[in-house]
């Protein structure tokens, strides 16, 4: 039988951290070869790099507190507020953040009791625990992809 919260877990950690055979990358590799300087180049409308890698980390520290037994209090208003990267050693800070907070995550969900994947996240209004973390993986996927396409562009312009 598989453990879905160890399942779900590796699923995050591969996304996140160390790439898997879905996608052949992760948001750790993308954003380690990223300088700051790319990160926060401006391509017409679009996010930056570093706009994305904090609006990701935005939820998943919101996230893991739930799981700590928290509340929940991110609102989607304020999950691109990045705060300005003016330095390597301010891109190196957003990094180092979004790498903890990707550890302590991946524990929580492994250490997840089976018959917590169905309780109620935060509150029934959020669907259970495992809709939020499966949720998650996703939206690291999604914006993965948009990292991925603008670092492309951003070595075309360069």
């Amino acid at each position: 039988m598989i453990n879905l919260a160890s399942a779900l877990a590796q699923q995050f950690r591969e996304v996140h951290l160390t790439k898997d055979w879905v996608s052949t990358t992760s948001l750790k590799t993308q954003l380690e070869n990223t300088s700051w300087q790319q990160a926060t180049a401006r391509l017409g409308p679009h996010n930056t790099i570093a706009v994305l890698a904090f609006h990701l980390n935005y939820y998943i520290a919101g996230i893991i507190k739930v799981l700590e037994g928290g509340e929940l209090d991110i609102h989607d208003q304020y999950s691109f507020d990045a705060p300005a990267i003016r330095s390597d050693a301010d891109w190196e800070a957003l990094q180092s953040k979004l790498w903890s907070d990707a550890e302590k995550f991946v524990a929580l969900v492994e250490q997840m009791p089976a018959d917590n994947m169905d309780l109620p996240f935060a509150n029934k209004n959020y669907g259970s625990n495992y809709r939020n973390i499966n949720a998650m993986i996703q939206h690291i996927y999604y914006h993965l992809g948009q990292i991925v396409l603008l670092n492309k562009l951003l070595q075309q312009s360069a």
